[in-house]
């Protein structure tokens, strides 16, 4: 595809390829050679340079990909060499970076099991889910997804992904692609002794004949055990301990925290060995919960595949590599990528409360200079001063009743709601851009999007105290961004696969 243009030669920065200035053609898309197969390397280019893909396209690809996934089952048997990728998070710079050879392998000759949270938090979660479709449909038999937590109704309006819709498609492709999603098979068996699954297990799992069982066409329900595939969490305990077999996942807001003993008894009822699952973030890209001793195998292991997550985190990435009975950990660095203003803004939007600013205080200049009492009396900045600490001291001192004391009554009352008018203006302007952070986090927490009344007028004490107050609602997806201090700082390791008995 062409470029954009540059015909004045005034673009800054040169040494960054400017976008395609149109969708990539069906044609190309869709070449004859690949028999109706998307050309996925080709989208892959085109996506990395910010290029779109034409609506009617976009559709015709989720199509064609729902077809093979409602054929899968709720739980997937796959056999090594298999690469385990965890959550992407919109990350699609980096996404590129993990299909690279030396991560995870070319998808052309690697078999790939990705464990859900395609989308929100990066602003790149249409390109990953584009290009994973893509990839999809060219290997159906060596490329396969799970569902995560983010791949529903609920949490992709909470965060950013249906904005990302809005802002390059419209409402009628975010509930495309939410019926997709919900054709996610749930859980995996790997060489018959690993399950795989995004979050954890559940009170409700007893065999994998439950997770077999479950409707999974719809949005997760927010208790039992299609919820808790997709929502529970190992404890955050060294040795694996809990009081009670379960505990209520209170910093999620549903499931549970599942410790050794729920974990081992589960492992041994089935013949497995261990868990592999996503869903949180890791300093080095994973973690490995060795609740039955150092020596022994790890019960749970967490795996995370966004480096730089939020693109403040500076973790590591991570994928598992499993080939010839071996479980290998490959981690890797983030990818720079282009940069987006916070929620899609353009920059005339972003630039609104700068301008605003200055447009005040012109206006505020003006009126020092402007405003004059009827008979010609000159009105000072001491004046004004003065004027503003006797207000605030004693308030306005009636006036004789005089004509011309009437007058410059009548004068000061209009200089004084004209000041009045110009410093709040200016107050909230300055709110507005020095606190423009923490003011989006705001109105993202709020539940109608909209700020307290009143918030701008009492400044950035009190912005800060209101997110303090919505701590609660965060707690959706607290984990997320909540990093361990304590990994394991080795670039890779190598774990052989042990026998099956396990401890009692």
């Amino acid at each position: 595809m062409d470029l954009l243009k540059d015909p004045v030669n005034d673009r800054q920065v040169k040494t960054l390829k400017p976008p395609p200035h149109r969708p990539l053609s069906r044609n190309l898309m869709f070449p004859d050679k690949l028999k109706n197969k998307p050309d996925w390397k080709l989208l892959r280019d085109h996506l990395q340079k910010e290029g779109r893909i034409a609506k009617e396209d976009l559709f015709k690809l989720v199509a064609d990909c729902n077809k093979l996934l409602k054929n899968e089952g709720n739980v997937l048997y796959l056999q090594d060499p298999l690469t385990v990728v965890g959550d992407i998070h919109g990350q699609y710079y980096d996404l590129l970076k993990l299909l690279e050879p030396k991560v995870g392998g070319n998808p052309e000759n690697t078999k790939y099991l990705f464990l859900g949270d395609f989308v929100d938090r990066g602003s790149y979660s249409i390109e990953v889910i584009v290009l994973m479709y893509a990839i999809k449909l060219n290997f159906q038999n060596s490329v396969y997804f799970l569902r995560g937590n983010h791949e529903c109704r609920q949490l992709t309006a909470f965060f950013n992904f249906k904005e990302e819709c809005l802002y390059k498609y419209d409402q009628e492709t975010y509930e495309m692609l939410m019926d997709s999603f919900d054709l996610f098979p749930l859980a995996c068996i790997i060489n018959s002794k690993f399950i795989a699954i995004h979050g954890g297990i559940s009170p409700d799992l007893k065999s994998i004949e439950d997770i077999k069982k479950i409707e999974r066409y719809h949005e997760p329900p927010r208790q039992g055990l299609f919820c808790d595939l997709l929502w529970s969490d190992p404890v955050d305990q060294e040795q694996g301990y809990l009081d009670t077999a379960w505990k209520s996942n209170e910093v999620r807001g549903c499931s549970w925290f599942f410790g050794g003993d729920s974990a081992n008894k589960f492992l041994q009822r089935n013949n497995l060995i261990s868990i592999i699952r996503a869903h949180e973030a890791q300093l080095d890209g994973y973690k490995m919960h060795r609740w039955n001793g150092g020596q022994d195998f790890p019960v749970v292991i967490t795996i995370f595949s966004a480096p730089n997550y939020c693109d403040v985190y500076n973790n590591r990435g991570a994928v598992i590599k499993f080939e010839n009975n071996t479980l290998n950990i490959q981690q890797y660095q983030y990818t720079p990528h282009p940069y987006l203003l916070p929620n899609f803004m353009d920059i005339f939007t972003w630039s609104i409360p700068f301008v605003a600013e200055k447009i005040t205080e012109m206006l505020y200049n003006i009126l020092q200079t402007d405003i004059q009492g009827d008979d010609d009396e000159q009105i000072s900045e001491s004046d004004i001063q003065q004027f503003k600490q006797l207000t605030k001291q004693t308030g306005l001192q009636k006036q004789s009743t005089t004509g011309s004391s009437q007058g410059a009554q009548k004068n000061t009352e209009k200089l004084k709601n004209k000041i009045k008018f110009v410093s709040t203006m200016m107050k909230m302007q300055r709110t507005l851009r020095e606190e423009r952070e923490s003011i989006i986090q705001l109105k993202g927490a709020c539940p109608d999007k909209r700020l307290p009344r009143g918030i701008l007028m009492k400044g950035k004490d009190a912005i800060n105290d209101q997110l303090a107050d919505f701590t609660t609602a965060k707690s959706v997806d607290l984990i997320n961004e909540k990093m361990p201090y304590a990994q394991i700082p080795q670039e890779s390791i190598q774990i052989k696969k042990p026998s099956t008995q396990r401890k009692k």
